[in-house]
């Protein structure tokens, strides 16, 4: 999948300290990208938007 154009972001959640997090770009057509934030030039996974969404919505239900 090409990420072209990916915005990309950290959760409001993530550490200000150079912490292990995660980077999303929700701006893709039909997928959401999700990559390492200390490796922006390395790989990144796409998944769909509804596998995002369902992903999403079962986090929130145990948090």
């Amino acid at each position: 999948m090409d990420m072209t154009g990916a915005h990309w972001r950290k959760s409001s959640r993530s550490s200000t300290n150079g912490g292990a997090c995660v980077e999303v770009a929700d701006n893709l057509p039909g997928v959401v990208g999700v990559r390492d934030s200390k490796d922006p030039t390395g790989p990144a996974l796409a998944f769909p938007l509804t596998a995002w969404r369902a992903f999403v919505a079962q986090v929130a239900e145990r948090v």
